[in-house]
């Protein structure tokens, strides 16, 4: 069985409800996941955007969210969910707004594409300060079992 990954808040491909961006309550969607391999050790999450700041012309990766060390038994996160809910040894990264948790869609000029992405690792990641996406793949090198994408989409209100 595939790790996959679903939100019961947008279908994959589909528009990302306002609720969960600027424009909204700027608070995480519900996630749901399933088919981790039986020697997973925890899980990663990482939210980014590839079409800052411009879908036309993107110039950088926009980082929205980061958790790892999800423990293997877990099959989702909840809508709203704030680091201090992450089920432990979970632990939020830093977001390129540079917060600790989630930072929602917000983007400055056209639809931009929002890449859910989740991995299973054979191994729980050490305690990392901080941390941010790239911290957090430098560690998980070599300890990827599977990953799963969902992608969603969202242009701001006018």
């Amino acid at each position: 069985m595939a790790l996959t990954l679903t939100s019961p808040a947008f279908a994959p491909d589909g528009p990302i409800p306002p609720a969960h961006t600027c424009d909204g309550e700027n608070r995480p969607p519900a996630l749901a996941w399933s088919g981790a391999p039986e020697a997973t050790r925890s899980l990663v999450l990482i939210v980014d955007d590839p079409d800052a700041p411009d879908p036309a012309a993107p110039r950088m990766t926009f980082v929205h969210w980061v958790v790892y060390n999800l423990p293997p038994e877990a099959t989702g996160l909840a809508a709203g969910s704030k680091p201090q809910d992450l089920p432990p040894p979970a632990r939020a990264g830093v977001n390129d707004w540079r917060h600790v948790g989630y930072g929602g869609p917000c983007p400055p000029i056209g639809r931009h594409r929002y890449f859910f992405k989740l991995y299973a690792l054979g191994a729980q990641l050490p305690e990392l300060d901080r941390a941010t996406k790239g911290d957090v793949e430098r560690a998980m090198k070599g300890h990827v079992l599977a990953e799963a994408q969902l992608m969603g989409t969202y242009q701001k209100q006018r």
